[in-house]
């Protein structure tokens, strides 16, 4: 097979210094028909999302809210996974009537509007994660890493059987960090690949429910099926930095995911909220403008002794501080008082949500981005604690007759050779390493553009 080169004209948002967490993605796994969103997943620097469609992929950029891209196909694609901004993509088929079939990863390039490389397994894909160096992709019970340029193997990882295709992996370029679930329940492993270090992060006691790791993959956090708590790791130690209360009744976590300066956590449940935790100091939060002028640090400090209600929501609290119970220091005087009494609640939140969430931190620091299963976009602020203030509004699943007025203004790209495409160069196969998958790339891409526009922790569950 040839080789399968990474994009060299990447767009300045791709090639930036900094990039943001690990995305977000959501498989939807409608084989039904009752709406045409089979997937959606944020690209790693929270710039835009991809939606997998029944007939093809769309993206959509965030701020400002607009449709950039569309590719019209002959099937479904049910997972959409982008390198950031660029013209590769990895896609796999889904829904009822699939564009590829579920066991293969597709390398597309979507400025040859062909694949360019190819991944076979014996089993189902349940997700696909990017990096410009790396491909991951998830199968039910064992995760492979290739290398990007030529899809060469470079690391197999048995699992617990994983059907949510959970998997975290940090897009920075200085560090290869990803995290998955172990062979054991509640059980995290962590490969810090350029520390050639694995380790075992005991997370909780039941079934992992969501992971995430931050920017610089030095923080892991944490959901279980239970959906109460949400657990912040140190990677590199395993020790437990921050529990989190999201709520006291059972929930399905939708997603959790770090800002970029890892100072905040927002997650999504099936309770129809998205919570927001603080995790930095005040120092840091006030030199952002997160806390008012007035406050010095030891006024913050203050304020958090101060702060009080320990209800899901926890309006009483102060700017960019976790809401505690009063009742936190009589656990340390009397036996038997319930441990929740201790943890830290939300201080900000969004309400109202109807259907399955993903969500991401905007360019503003105080800003917060929801993608919704039902086709809609919102923007809020949290620059003040409580709930939060909704800034922007937007469908982008629309019905039919709606679909075909935006289509009289805008260009739908056709499932077929793209004219005036480059002519790419012939290369030399490789054979698959390993036993499971085949790897096969047809010629490299022309050059990229822009698509886009540990210890064990205290576990109550």
């Amino acid at each position: 097979s040839s080789l399968v080169s990474p994009p060299s004209n990447l767009c300045a948002r791709c090639s930036g210094a900094r990039s943001s967490p690990a995305a977000m993605s959501m498989y939807l796994n409608n084989k039904d028909g009752s709406t045409e969103l089979l997937y959606l997943g944020f690209n790693q620097d929270h710039g835009c999302f991809a939606c997998g469609m029944d007939n093809g992929f769309r993206i959509y950029n965030c701020e400002p809210f607009k449709e950039t891209f569309r590719r019209a196909m002959k099937g479904g694609i049910g997972i959409v996974e982008m390198l950031f901004r660029c013209n590769l993509l990895a896609l796999v088929g889904g829904g009822r009537n699939p564009k590829f079939p579920p066991n293969i990863v597709k390398i597309w390039d979507d400025h040859q509007n062909r694949a360019i490389g190819e991944l076979m397994f014996r089993s189902e894909v349940k997700a696909v994660k990017l990096r410009r160096d790396r491909v991951v992709v998830v199968l039910l019970h064992k995760i492979y890493v290739y290398r990007f340029s030529d899809l060469k193997l470079l690391d197999q990882i048995s699992t617990l059987k994983n059907p949510k295709g959970l998997i975290a992996l940090c897009p920075d370029a200085s560090n290869v960090v990803l995290a998955c679930p172990g062979v054991t329940k509640g059980n995290v492993r962590v490969e810090l690949y350029d520390m050639r270090k694995s380790s075992i992060i005991p997370a909780h006691e039941s079934e992992l429910s969501q992971i995430a790791l931050n920017l610089d993959g030095t923080r892991l956090a944490t959901a279980s099926d239970k959906g109460t708590l949400i657990r912040v790791f140190d990677t590199h130690t395993g020790d437990i930095l921050k529990e989190l209360r999201r709520g006291m009744d059972r929930a399905v976590i939708h997603c959790v995911t770090f800002n970029k300066t890892s100072d905040f956590l927002a997650c999504s449940s099936d309770k129809g909220t998205v919570h927001i935790f603080a995790l930095g100091d005040k120092t840091a939060q006030a030199s952002q403008g997160l806390l008012p002028q007035s406050s010095s640090a030891a006024d913050a400090a203050q304020q958090q002794q101060q702060q009080g209600n320990a209800a899901e929501g926890g309006e009483d609290g102060a700017a960019a501080t976790n809401n505690k119970s009063n009742f936190a220091f009589v656990r340390r005087l009397l036996p038997g008082i319930p441990k929740y009494v201790e943890s830290e609640w939300s201080f900000a939140q969004v309400r109202g949500l109807e259907s399955t969430t993903i969500c991401a931190f905007g360019q503003d620091p105080r800003t917060l981005i929801v993608v919704s299963a039902d086709g809609s976009y919102l923007l809020s602020s949290f620059a003040e604690p409580g709930e939060c203030e909704r800034v922007s509004y937007a469908r982008f699943i629309r019905s039919a007759e709606e679909e075909e007025a935006d289509d009289m203004g805008f260009q739908r790209q056709p499932d077929a050779a793209a004219p005036g495409a480059d002519t790419p160069g012939a290369a030399p196969a490789a054979p698959a390493d390993g036993t499971d998958p085949s790897a096969a790339a047809p010629p490299a891409p022309p050059a990229g553009g822009d698509v886009g526009g540990g210890e064990a922790a205290p576990a109550d569950n």
